[in-house]
């Protein structure tokens, strides 16, 4: 007997073809999943879950200071474009709806406005400076919004391929001629049309008041409004992208970017980006953006920049989907891209291929034919070069030999050991962990930030010095190609200078220690208070310098290259004989440690902090740690394990920002990969003896040395429960009792819906929307310190529970939350009507699954 299908099932299957017809682009057209908006932001469709990102420089500034947003998580985007002042998408909703156009302006992601919404499917958006086109694949034309008081038609029948928008204009092959010639609309149309008169060309694209593109015939580069053809003919005609005045294309066959400024009489040439292929390029005002092929990450460069070459910088986005997904297979012109499938899976595309943007038809030049020669006097040189190929052979070999038992010996035997950065004194009731409290390390404005590609990254003398620096790090694991770029708020101190910071480092500096070493409060010359973290040279406290010098070589490896809202950022840094310095921008809040555990324990010091008077705050300081630690394992290729999280770790500033920090124990994870079954994709683990703190450390990492993602959610479980409770993670019930872990003292009660009995007593009732969200954080806590990591939820899911129990806290999540929520007033009781709530909507999310 077949079994029936759920409603909402069924209607999805029925839904599903429909939607796919209207959400995946035709194959011919090569629309773009990358877009730069106003010369300064920069979006792109995410390949984890076809969600739009967004990053912007700070007010008054160049620099990308903050995290990437995201622009209506609940929407599936195929394709994106920018022009001079907002970016257009196309999208639909992530479980199902009919694919529309939204458009949102650059500085402001959250503010979406829907343009249009179907049903016909749209392809190849391009928008302009004020306008935006599209092809509707149903109406067979182009179609235009925004447009100018009639300057574009509503609609231009015909078939058309390779749609560009500028300034005032919009131009495409019309691919239903013999000749595919190019047609432009718009009150520059014309002009620009006149420049590609009677010459055909591969493809267009099109920035500021010009469009550009590859001559078919010679591969050269003809521009509208530039009297000579671009000297370059080793060009992908689908790799150009065009500014104000520049553009740029990949070269054949490596897919590396050259440029050329156009603002002057004659083309001056450069080169961005050293060595690094790109999948594609997007360009808008005096930007220029590429996909890196090695990690699908995103390299931005200005076309101002003194120091035009090597000037790519990386901008932190997620990994970008490198390119849309499709239909028909069969039109890719260059192939099907690899791993596409698997890649619109992840993206929520709901099926299809991605196909090639870039192929190479044309073939190599011949071998210059050799002069005629003896057979005396061929073989002679013959039998030479095999002796020297013999012996440069055989050094070769004994090298790699001898490399291969070095790296077993001083690497792998170097990292099989157990650290454990505090051990909680369960002698007295100070703060266990106090001694390993960073709590003046901090981020600023600028600590983080992606070096400006509008300004000059102090040359290659700071380039180079970093790298130099930087050259034992990279030879631990690594994301990719580029991993490692100078910062320019990443300077490198004296060791004079520090010590003058600090007053000789003086005890009354002191704030905290961390993974290698202690932590003192300074002051730089230029008025900005730091916190410097010192590596032990003497004392209790000191290690071999083997172990501090690893310490510091991964904070600074990590820090330099990890930017985000809610992760520590990298002042600078003092490698000078025996001292390993690191230095960060001083956090005015401390720690979350030192918030839930005063010093003293005294009534004043607990209503001193408002942590421990407000839910809210305790809810929102979790939130941030966990999209700290989410970009650190699903934005990070490979994933990034930290290995220490805990409360001491998460530091606060000014505005109570949390943050993690201390990346002193912290691994490049191993990639995900699927089971034999092909169903869900389960993480790999490391296999390395435990290091990390004793209260937070996953129990299966511990014991079995199965070192995983979920080791860090353990830690975080561990993180909300005691911010819940406000007890350490090991404590003393009663003086003299037994050590108790927080986790057997709250968990039994959390199960049996008895939360009131373990909640912080120092702080108020709660509201009937804070019970809730209290609640909601528990029953997520309990799924986080489960024993085995399979059973445990992904970053991604902690943060979208607390997302919701934050808006439950702001009262904005839907009131009571239908009849079942029939809490009245504060407090939990033994009613398990808000707790079933609760845990129902973690089931029927999906996101923390029994």
């Amino acid at each position: 007997m077949t079994r029936a299908q759920p409603a909402p099932q069924l209607a999805a299957a029925l839904l599903l073809p429909f939607l796919l017809l209207l959400l995946l682009a035709p194959a011919e057209v090569a629309a773009s999943t990358l877009a730069v908006a106003g010369g300064s932001a920069v979006c792109g469709v995410a390949a984890d879950n076809g969600t739009v990102y967004c990053v912007a420089p700070g007010a008054g500034s160049s620099a990308y200071n903050a995290s990437a947003s995201p622009v209506a998580p609940w929407l599936v985007f195929s394709q994106v474009s920018g022009g001079a002042g907002f970016l257009c998408g196309v999208g639909a909703a992530a479980g199902g709806g009919v694919p529309a156009l939204f458009c949102w302006p650059p500085a402001v992601p959250g503010q979406l406005r829907r343009v249009y919404r179907g049903p016909a499917p749209l392809s190849d958006l391009a928008v302009g400076a004020e306008h935006v086109a599209a092809y509707d694949g149903q109406a067979r034309g182009i179609r235009w919004w925004r447009r100018e008081s009639g300057q574009f038609p509503e609609l231009a029948l015909g078939k058309f391929g390779s749609l560009v928008s500028g300034d005032g204009f919009t131009c495409a092959l019309d691919t239903g001629s013999s000749s595919s010639a190019v047609r432009c609309w718009g009150a520059r149309g014309s002009a620009v049309q006149a420049a590609f008169a009677n010459v055909s060309v591969s493809s267009l694209a099109a920035g500021g008041s010009r469009a550009c593109g590859v001559v078919s015939a010679t591969g050269a580069v003809l521009c509208s409004g530039f009297v000579d053809k671009l000297p370059q003919n080793d060009l992908y005609p689908h790799g150009l992208a065009v500014g104000d005045s520049h553009a740029c294309g990949l070269r054949r066959p490596n897919h590396t970017a050259v440029c050329w400024n156009l603002a002057g009489p004659t083309p001056t040439v450069y080169f961005p980006a050293f060595g690094t292929a790109f999948e594609f390029l997007v360009a808008g005002g005096n930007l220029t953006c590429g996909l890196v092929t090695a990690n699908f990450t995103v390299q931005c460069w200005s076309s101002t920049s003194p120091a035009a070459d090597n000037a790519a910088v990386m901008v932190p986005l997620p990994a970008i989907l490198p390119g849309s997904c499709v239909l028909n297979e069969s039109s890719c012109e260059c192939g099907v891209y690899p791993r596409s499938g698997e890649l619109c899976a992840s993206a929520r595309a709901g099926g299809g291929v991605i196909c090639n943007r870039l192929c190479d038809t044309s073939t190599p030049p011949p071998a210059p034919a050799s002069p005629p020669q003896s057979p005396t006097t061929a073989t002679k040189p013959l039998s030479k070069v095999w002796i020297a190929f013999a012996v440069v052979g055989a050094v070769g070999v004994f090298a790699g030999i001898c490399s291969i038992i070095y790296c077993f010996v001083f690497g792998f035997c170097s990292h099989k050991r157990i650290h454990n950065s505090v051990q909680p004194n369960l002698a007295t009731n100070a703060p266990a962990a106090a001694a390993d409290n960073v709590g003046g390390v901090g981020v600023g404005v600028g600590a983080g930030a992606v070096a400006s590609p509008y300004g000059s990254p102090n040359g290659s003398r700071a380039r180079g010095l970093f790298r130099r620096q930087l050259s034992r790090a990279m030879t631990r694991q690594r994301s990719g190609p580029s991993s490692f770029n100078f910062k320019e708020h990443t300077e490198e101190y004296t060791f004079a200078q520090l010590a003058t910071a600090t007053n000789g480092f003086e005890p009354e500096a002191k704030i905290g220690a961390g993974s290698f070493g202690t932590v003192y409060r300074g002051k730089l010359p230029d008025g900005r208070e730091v916190a410097i973290k010192r590596g032990e040279a003497s004392g209790p406290m000191a290690r071999k310098f083997q172990e501090k010098e690893s310490a510091f070589r991964s904070e600074l490896a990590f820090l330099s290259r990890l930017h985000h809202k809610h992760l520590v950022g990298l002042v600078g840094y003092c490698e000078e004989n025996d001292e390993r310095l690191l230095v960060y921008e001083y956090m005015k809040n401390g720690a979350l440690y030192d918030h839930l555990h005063p010093k003293g324990g005294g009534a004043d010091a607990d209503a001193a902090s408002p942590v421990v008077s407000s839910w809210k705050l305790r809810i929102k300081i979790l939130l941030d740690a966990s999209r700290g630690i989410e970009y650190l394992h699903s934005y990070a290729v490979p994933p990034i394990i930290h290995r220490d999280i805990k409360s001491s770790n998460i530091l606060l500033d000014g505005g109570w920002v949390a943050r993690v920090s201390d990346f002193g124990l912290s691994l490049m994870g191993p990639p995900e990969t699927e089971e034999a079954g092909g169903a869900q994709a389960q993480p790999q683990h490391l296999s390395m003896k435990a290091a990390g703190t004793v209260g937070y450390m996953d129990p299966e990492y511990y014991g079995l040395h199965h070192l995983t993602v979920k080791s860090d959610v353990y830690g975080f479980g561990v993180v909300m429960l005691e911010t819940l409770t406000g007890k350490r993670a090991i404590f003393k019930e009663a003086e003299g009792g037994s050590p108790v872990s927080v986790v057997d003292y709250a968990q039994p009660s959390i199960v049996a819906g008895e939360l009131g009995k373990v909640l912080d007593g120092r702080a108020p009732e709660p509201s009937p929307h804070e019970a809730e969200a209290v609640e909601l954080v528990a029953y997520t806590a309990v799924h986080c310190v489960r024993l085995e990591g399979k059973d445990r939820p992904a970053m991604a899911d902690i943060v979208a529970n607390l997302e919701t129990a934050f808006a439950l806290c702001e009262g904005s999540a839907g009131g009571s939350r239908g009849a079942g929520g029939t809490t009245t007033g504060g407090g939990f009781g033994n009613s398990s009507s808000s707790a079933s709530l609760s845990m129902t909507s973690m089931e029927l999310s999906g996101r923390l699954a029994e």
